[in-house]
């Protein structure tokens, strides 16, 4: 999936840099996005509801100049986990929907992604698997040089 601008189409990111959504801020949090979003060189300080006590930048389309989220870059402890992490406002996405070819709003999808520990799992399983092929192939290897040293003393 991709992200766009809903302006203009710009492409802002892909599901490779999201991380999930906030739900209270009806946005996309994402750890990457493309050169296509400039942040401001302006802060702002947050007056009230989700962003009160926040500072933050606004991020805006570099094709339209169409403000599509905010950076934030201080917060209350309760935010302190999307602190540098982007935020684009579902409201002015679209996304690309690779498997169907189709465009649709962001606000029509939600973001949640598996949980960490399942991830981590899953990586110690294949790493397992890794190791276990590795000592098999050293194990292989051990032998044919006991069988090589073996003929050469024989003959």
């Amino acid at each position: 999936m991709t992200l766009h601008c809903q302006q203009c189409n710009t492409v802002l990111g892909d599901s490779l840099g999201v991380c999930g959504e906030i739900k209270c801020m009806d946005s996309i949090l994402c750890l990457r996005v493309t050169d296509d979003v400039v942040v401001s060189d302006n802060k702002e300080l947050g007056q009230k509801g989700e962003m009160a006590n926040c500072i933050y930048s606004s991020i805006k389309c570099r094709g339209c100049r169409s403000p599509v989220g905010k950076v934030i870059h201080s917060s209350p402890s309760h935010l302190a986990m999307i602190r540098s992490i982007f935020l684009l406002y579902k409201a002015n996405v679209s996304c690309y929907i690779l498997t169907s070819s189709s465009m649709v709003n962001a606000s029509t999808l939600t973001f949640d992604l598996r949980g960490f520990t399942h991830s981590m799992s899953e990586v110690r399983q294949q790493f397992e698997a890794q190791l276990d092929q590795m000592s098999h192939i050293k194990s292989r290897l051990a032998d044919r040089s006991v069988n090589s040293q073996l003929s050469v003393n024989r003959s």
